[in-house]
């Protein structure tokens, strides 16, 4: 028998009908949670994009740019031979979101357990604003954070940083200077070269980090020995201007910048402007050969200090006789200088001081640059006080290059501390002939073996140099007890190619020093040492016929003194 499709009825008995039931419940039922779901998410999304919109922006800006590969990283620094200066390192700074925290106290119990030096109040108080973003703590630890991550609070989360490196930390902190928690830099070159560091070209200098070490070494000792209240000392090449140390103390460690003391952070050895005494009778020696082509062989009579107003010039180791050039020069005569720059003529003197590039700004590789201090007007009782280094003053810096052209050949250099920098300083412009300039080489090295820099000398390398004591001004006139204490040494001095110049900020005499505290006691054995660390890293080769080039410089002195001399050595 047949029976027809549309009255055919399947009917499941029992147990099977009960499943088929059960099955279609469950269905409908998840399908109102998933219906339920989607509008809570809807609801939630509409919140967060209409009504609270706004309150995202402060948030939104700080994790713009939280992922780790869009952080802008600073190029390195490095000196001369590579050597790393400075490095950018990428590292976690934890923040809250306020509005998700639910209970603040019981959170800042636990991130105290995690950081113990955060203020509980402070950070209570942020997680109880109504800010979307606030810091915890910036530059944490890998450990830190995976104590944080442990903790599993939605209200917490992190953000990539940048954080500038010092591996050497304070022996170049007023070269480098310092960069800012957020990358910015703040001094030094960190700050005058922002914009190509951040372009990350590696900047190269031409500081030497080993003889950078000798000479801060140096100029620490000396002044712990003298008891003095700063230092400081440049090493340069007088053929190039290429700086290749710079120190000015006390220092500062560059990651703590923001703890730094103002004599710390301050620059002085081109910020700092003084009176540096008779280091400035090499200009007014070679200015006087450069108008008096003959006139090494001219005399000056030393006897009688010189009356200006009420005041008067006298000697801090008088002769009490008659002076050649060269003597005037090795004993540091204050008359004679005074006597050589009246015979220059004021307006010949200041113009040659500023042909120096002693009387102006002068522009460097760090924009801490300080300014000379020049009488104004200028009158003829300053042009006598200058040539012995009263009542200008200028940077060490500036005292450096203008020296380098008169031990160079008698052409300006321009001071750099990057190697691949132009710089806007002009280039080889004579100020002095090679003749004169010969002249100077063969005094300043007269000065270390005859005269007041003895100390700075170094056997069979043939340094030249001079000494410069200055009283400092203050109140009512210059203070006897206080001094800037200075040498400039430079080797060797047949062929110069070094500078060293090293300064003491209010030194004390000692026993050793038999009480005086002037420069050829407290800061020409400082450049001794440093010459004598300079040739060994170097692996600098002496001159081959030293004792020929002393023989040619003793003979400059007047024939009486080098018979007496002569005698006194019982040679004759």
């Amino acid at each position: 028998m047949r029976f027809p499709m549309s009255q055919t009825v399947l009917r499941f008995v029992g147990g099977h009908e009960s499943s088929l039931e059960m099955a279609r419940g469950r269905l409908v039922f998840l399908s109102g949670i998933l219906v339920v779901c989607f509008i809570v998410v809807l609801a939630k999304s509409i919140d967060l994009a209409v009504i609270q919109g706004g309150g995202y922006e402060e948030r939104a800006s700080y994790l713009s740019k939280s992922d780790g590969d869009e952080i802008t990283l600073r190029a390195d620094i490095v000196d001369r031979h590579g050597v790393l200066l400075a490095r950018s390192l990428s590292f976690s700074s934890l923040y809250a979101d306020p509005e998700l925290v639910r209970d603040p106290d019981a959170l800042v119990a636990s991130l105290m357990n995690i950081f113990p030096d955060i203020d509980r109040g402070d950070t209570l108080e942020k997680l109880k604003s109504d800010k979307r973003f606030v810091w915890i703590k910036r530059n944490i630890t890998p450990v830190e954070k995976e104590q944080i991550l442990y903790l599993g609070n939605p209200a917490l989360n992190f953000k990539n940083e940048m954080q500038r490196m010092y591996p050497h930390e304070n022996l170049l902190s007023h070269v480098l200077g310092a960069s800012g928690i957020d990358g910015q830099g703040l001094s030094g070159l960190e700050r005058s070269f922002e914009s190509f560091l951040q372009e990350k070209d590696n900047l190269e200098l031409t500081i030497d980090v080993r003889i950078q070490h000798a000479l801060k070494r140096e100029v620490a000792k000396a002044m712990k020995k003298y008891k003095a209240v700063g230092g400081g000392g440049i090493v340069m090449d007088v053929t190039n201007g290429e700086v290749l140390a710079m120190t000015s103390l006390p220092d500062y460690d560059p990651h703590l910048y923001g703890e730094a003391k103002p004599d710390q952070i301050f620059n002085k050895m081109t910020l700092g402007v003084y009176e540096l005494g008779s280091i400035f009778k090499i200009f007014t020696t070679a200015k006087y050969l450069e108008e008096n082509k003959r006139g090494l062989s001219d005399r000056f009579d030393v006897r009688d200090p010189i009356k200006v107003g009420r005041f008067k010039i006298r000697d801090y180791h008088p002769e009490d006789r008659v002076l050649s050039v060269p003597e005037v020069f090795i004993h540091s005569s204050n008359i004679g200088s005074a006597l050589m720059a009246e015979k220059i003529g004021d307006e010949k003197f200041k113009d040659f001081l500023g042909d120096l590039g002693l009387l102006e700004r002068n522009g460097f590789d760090v924009s801490e640059v300080g300014t000379p201090i020049v009488p104004s007007p200028w009158r003829p009782v300053n042009t006598l006080t200058a040539s012995y280094g009263h009542g200008v003053a200028v940077s060490p810096l500036q005292l450096v290059r203008a020296v380098s052209a008169m031990v160079n050949g008698g052409v300006m250099v321009s001071p750099t501390l990057v190697r691949q920098a132009v710089s806007s300083q002009p280039q080889n412009v004579r100020v002095i002939s090679e003749k004169t300039s010969h002249y100077i080489r063969q005094m300043m090295r007269l000065g270390v073996v005859e005269g007041t820099g003895t100390k700075a000398d170094v056997k069979g390398y043939l340094v030249g140099g001079k000494t410069g004591t200055a009283d400092k001004p203050g109140k009512g006139g210059y203070q006897d007890k206080k001094r800037i204490s200075s040498f400039l040494g430079a080797f060797p001095m047949d062929k110069p190619e070094y500078i060293v110049f090293v300064m003491l900020d209010e030194p004390e005499g000692i026993k050793e020093s038999y009480g005086y505290a002037t420069g050829g006691w407290v800061a020409a054995p400082a450049v001794s040492k440093v010459i004598a660390s300079m040739v060994s890293v170097l692996n600098f080769t002496p001159p081959s016929k030293p004792d020929l080039f002393d023989v040619e410089v003793k003979s400059m002195l007047p024939a009486e003194i080098r018979e007496k001399q002569q005698i006194a050595q019982g040679r004759l």
